[in-house]
């Protein structure tokens, strides 16, 4: 092996898939699990197609404390409180001011 080979789909292997309101699948990117208030939140980014702008803004949800979940599972769940909203994306904005060109 010459260690050339690159194997195209690396990006993919932190890629999950959610259903919407309508029931339709959404590819989002997992970048980072913040805890706030001993909850867990997830950043996401929506998966853009090819051709698309590679801006997009992150999708925040909780990750749901479910007692009856399979372990393999996990639920999310909206996060409606700008406050917690706006404290969880400073975490992720610090932990990665040097990895994203972050857009006010």
């Amino acid at each position: 092996m010459d260690g050339e080979n690159i194997v195209e789909n690396e990006e993919l292997d932190n890629v999950i898939v959610l259903k919407d309101e309508e029931g339709n699948e959404v590819k989002f990117e997992f970048l980072d699990l913040v805890e706030l208030d001993n909850e867990e939140y997830v950043i996401l980014l929506p998966v853009t197609t090819e051709g698309e702008e590679e801006e997009g803004e992150v999708v925040i949800l909780q990750v749901e404390d479910s007692e009856n979940a399979n372990e393999d599972e996990e639920s999310y769940i909206s996060v409606e409180d700008e406050n917690i909203l706006n404290q969880v994306f400073e975490i992720f904005k610090e932990k990665f001011k040097n990895d994203f060109d972050f857009v006010d």
